[in-house]
């Protein structure tokens, strides 16, 4: 029952890295789900003593990859804009820290796809380097010139919005 747990507990920021590769709510909680499912399903591919987060990311790296290129095949779908369903609150400090949120998402979501795992893994998720370039499968050096570019590219893009 420890892997149940262990998976329920880490259901937030797998949900929170899942929004950072789709930029879409409901596109992020269908792969966390489809994650979950696979993770599940392959229970006896985990080692038990190993980081269940570090194994979580990958699958869900992987199907997100593999949904990219199904959706590639299959042609541009457009999205309905996330800001039309928003709900006004008189807050206006709220309001000003969703508008920069919002500033923070948009620039996130023009990053180039392999900047924007680095940037979700290492700054937002907290991984070490090391443990950042294992679950994406690239050298170290790679994730650092990862990292590098798309956090000067979001001082870029943050600064033009201020």
């Amino acid at each position: 029952m420890a892997f149940e747990q262990e998976l329920l507990a880490l259901l937030p920021r797998l949900r929170r890295f899942a929004h950072g590769l789709t930029q879409n709510v409901a596109d992020a909680d269908d792969l966390c789900q489809a994650a979950i499912e696979r993770a599940l399903k392959s229970r006896e591919q985990w080692q038990a003593g190993t980081r269940l987060d570090s194994w979580m990311y990958k699958i869900t790296r992987n199907i997100w990859i593999d949904n990219r290129r199904a959706a590639g095949r299959r042609g541009v779908h457009t999205e309905i804009d996330d800001g039309v369903t928003q709900i006004a609150d008189d807050s206006h400090a709220r309001m000003e820290a969703s508008m920069e949120l919002n500033d923070v998402d948009k620039a996130m979501a023009r990053l180039p796809d392999e900047q924007r795992e680095a940037v979700m893994l290492v700054l937002v998720e907290g991984y070490a380097y090391k443990e950042a370039a294992e679950i994406l499968g690239v050298p170290q050096g790679t994730l650092t010139s990862r990292l590098v570019r798309g956090r000067e590219a979001l001082v870029r893009e943050l600064g033009e919005a201020a």
